[in-house]
């Protein structure tokens, strides 16, 4: 609902050209291309990128045009300055990037390749729901303890069992964090939504929704 609100579609006359960072396997990526955006499906897993060929090509040619691009989302130098209208992030790709430093960089290559008055919509999880987790404050305490302890760890990153990956990697962000990353690195924040863990609907502002929200939705701007 969110996708279709701030980028609600556009005439295949005047395309317009998005960036998929993080497609996976096209989740966003047809949608997209079915409200007639131009889209480049961005993944550094090739048989991600193959299954979002073979969806491509299951749908014919209806909508916009999708072109895939193997890469990994920190080094994408590749692609020119200004040279898509907007980009997305979601289901909490940038928390899969392991260091802050390499997630701001991801987020300063977008601030680069999108125009100027272009929208990026990110989503990421949300910290402080680790605390309904069966660890509870304890975990949230021996993750901070390690960030203290360990330069290359930080507060919210965990690892955990997922489809089959034993050690899946995630940084978990606060709403602030999440700010100053979007700000530092070249971004005009316009608004953070808190959403529910099943993401069916948006959660209201305040601590309790903080703890509630399974994760925060931003949209941001480039500014000339």
């Amino acid at each position: 609902q969110m996708l279709a609100e701030w980028l609600p579609g556009t005439d295949t006359s005047d395309p317009q050209l998005v960036l998929d960072l993080g497609c996976g396997s096209g989740r966003t990526t047809l949608p997209l291309a079915a409200a007639g955006y131009d889209v480049i499906a961005i993944d550094l897993s090739e048989s991600m990128l193959q299954v979002v060929r073979e969806k491509s090509e299951s749908i014919g040619g209806a909508g916009g045009i999708i072109s895939v691009l193997r890469a990994n989302l920190v080094d994408l130098d590749c692609l020119a300055s200004q040279s898509a209208d907007h980009a997305v992030c979601l289901f909490s790709t940038l928390g899969m990037i392991q260091g802050r430093g390499n997630r701001r960089q991801m987020l300063s290559h977008a601030a680069r390749i999108v125009r100027p008055g272009g929208r990026l919509m990110i989503h990421v999880h949300n910290r402080w729901a680790a605390v309904r987790e069966p660890a509870g404050w304890r975990g949230m305490a021996k993750s901070w303890l390690a960030s203290v302890g360990d330069a290359d760890r930080e507060f919210g990153d965990s690892t955990y069992a997922y489809r089959g990956i034993e050690t899946m990697f995630m940084h978990r962000f606060s709403k602030r964090e999440l700010r100053r990353d979007l700000i530092s690195s070249g971004w005009r924040v316009v608004q953070i939504d808190a959403v529910s863990i099943d993401g069916s609907r948006t959660i209201p502002a305040g601590w309790l929704g903080a703890i509630q929200a399974g994760g925060y939705l931003a949209v941001a701007t480039c500014d000339a």
